[in-house]
């Protein structure tokens, strides 16, 4: 199976790679980078593994990405999340140039298409177009990342491996939301893509559903250290979201305002409303990956917890 994958040296697409690559189905894979990055070193380590690396941008002349992407089977986009319009021409393209299935940049907690995250709207946006040109596609989303999930502890020690750490608990703490690691999305995403089941649906592929508290819970009790915890009211992070909403209504283009209003509307998503969970996914027309993969193999959220204690995790976009 022929696979095309656009954003392949991020971390979701890397993910991605090493998922296709560790797949009992062979998968034939090429990775899109820019001219200027082609000979970068994430480009040199995938072609170490075996991936083909050709020059390509999203914003290209149509028929230099239909030449692309001829006798493609399946397109991934992991772009970034500056990039997400851009995946309408690449449609166009993909469209014309016979492709069997595209995979628009997803890979995020379920929430509702309009009215809770302006990302989200932007994502819905695309979907919206390959349908309107009748592409066939998968739309997979995996969650909120373990990587996101953790607090700090007070000696410090997992800091090293922590992104964000979570230093507040959204609410009382005990809304479910459904997590993932990320080097299993590829996992998901090898099975996803094979399967004739999912052409044209949405599938929501997650590892645990666990609230904060019980991460807290359970950070506590594998480290031995206790953990002070901080609440933000539903109120509060109400008020934050609004904040950032004015401000992007006003015509802000600041970057950072961007991903602020971002932040607390994914927080306010998973954390507040409970959108993310399997309950709300099959709501909103999603097939479950725990009822199509019952077989699949997963890191627990115990076992990240595990290798961060031992020191053997690694923080994402290090």
């Amino acid at each position: 199976m022929k696979v095309v994958i656009i954003g392949a040296s991020g971390e979701t697409g890397r993910s991605i790679v090493n998922g296709l690559l560790e797949s009992a189905i062979e998968f034939e894979i090429t990775a899109v980078s820019r001219e200027l990055s082609i000979n970068s070193k994430s480009n040199d380590e995938l072609r170490k593994l075996g991936v083909q690396v050709v020059a390509g941008d999203l914003k290209d002349p149509e028929n230099d990405l239909i030449r692309l992407l001829t006798r493609c089977d399946v397109v991934i986009s992991s772009v970034t999340a500056a990039a997400l319009p851009d995946q309408i021409l690449l449609s166009d393209a993909a469209k014309k140039a016979g492709v069997g299935r595209f995979i628009p940049c997803f890979f995020g907690p379920v929430a509702p298409p309009k009215g809770v995250m302006k990302l989200r709207e932007t994502k819905e946006d695309v979907l919206n177009h390959i349908k309107k040109i009748y592409l066939p596609y998968t739309v997979i989303d995996a969650g909120w990342w373990y990587q996101l999930s953790a607090p700090r502890l007070p000696s410090g020690r997992i800091d090293y491996g922590l992104l964000a750490p979570m230093e507040r608990l959204l609410g009382d703490g005990s809304v479910p939301s459904a997590l993932t690691h990320v080097r299993d999305i590829g996992r998901y995403v090898a099975r996803i893509v094979a399967d004739p089941r999912t052409l044209n649906k949405m599938v929501f592929a997650y590892n645990e559903l666990l609230t904060q508290e019980q991460i807290f819970d359970k950070l506590e009790k594998l480290s031995g250290e206790k953990l002070e915890r901080s609440y933000v009211s539903e109120a509060e992070l109400k008020a934050e979201v609004a904040k950032f909403e004015e401000l992007v209504r006003n015509g802000s283009t600041d970057p950072m305002i961007i991903q602020r209003l971002w932040a607390y509307q994914y927080r306010y998503s998973w954390g507040i409303r409970g959108d993310n969970t399997p309950e709300s996914a099959k709501y909103l027309g999603y097939l479950l990956g725990k009822e199509l993969y019952p077989d699949m193999d997963f890191t627990t959220f115990d076992g990240y917890l595990k290798e961060l204690l031992d020191g053997k995790a690694r923080k994402p976009y290090a």
